[in-house]
């Protein structure tokens, strides 16, 4: 099992401060000198997120990968076909993706869940989000929730892969595990729940997952 106990250290520093993804970069930075370990880089596309585009093509379009890290899932959704922009809020992550792959037909961009840049509204015909809400603590989540619905282009699909929990379960430490009602909350009248899985993944002790699709309306609207 990966050893997350700096990360978990750095993000309730971080939290206790009000700047809920600040820990990110110092996480990073301190991994690229050896003085850490980034628990969810396995340098391999998430297989959840492999086998979710293995059941749904064709790929084409605009795809937006949230959280891109050291860019494996970006490298995956343009090896199958999309115009791909990964972005991370960590200059070092994304300077590290950039290194990893020179050649890469994928744009990496630093930015912020919380606040991103207002040319991507509406702008992609999927939305990635891959292990990101689940390492955001409630208040935060909320917000990036509402960035989420934002993203999709019109017509759209909003793919969601994170940790799950039942509703009284403790909500433990960083990862957050999320509960059906917070995934199922997301949709809205114009983006819609249209797909939803709950397993156990093959990690030794397993771990239980939720893959939720969601589709935005085909006409463009206001949230």
């Amino acid at each position: 099992m990966a050893d997350r106990s700096r990360a978990r250290a750095l993000a309730e520093m971080a939290v206790a401060r009000g700047e809920p993804v600040a820990w990110f970069e110092t996480l990073y930075r301190e991994a690229a000198a050896g003085r850490a370990f980034v628990p969810w880089a396995d340098l391999v596309p998430n297989p959840h997120l492999v086998d979710w585009l293995d059941a749904h093509p064709p790929h084409e379009g605009r795809a937006l990968d949230i959280g891109a890290g050291l860019g494996d899932n970006a490298e995956e959704l343009a090896r199958r076909g999309f115009s791909v922009v990964a972005f991370d809020v960590s200059a070092t992550a994304v300077a590290q993706a950039r290194a990893r792959f020179p050649r890469s037909p994928a744009t990496y961009a630093v930015a912020d869940l919380l606040a991103p840049p207002q040319e991507w509204e509406r702008a992609f015909d999927l939305v990635v989000e891959t292990y990101t809400l689940q390492v955001l603590p409630p208040a935060a989540r909320a917000a990036a929730i509402e960035s989420l619905r934002r993203l999709v282009a019109p017509g759209g699909a909003l793919l969601l892969i994170a940790r799950g929990r039942e509703p009284d379960d403790p909500e433990g430490s960083m990862p957050w595990p999320l509960t059906c009602a917070e995934v199922e909350g997301i949709a809205t009248s114009h983006l819609v729940l249209v797909g939803f899985e709950d397993f156990l993944d093959t990690e030794n002790p397993p771990v239980r997952r939720f893959r939720a699709t969601f589709r935005a309306s085909a006409r463009r609207v206001s949230v």
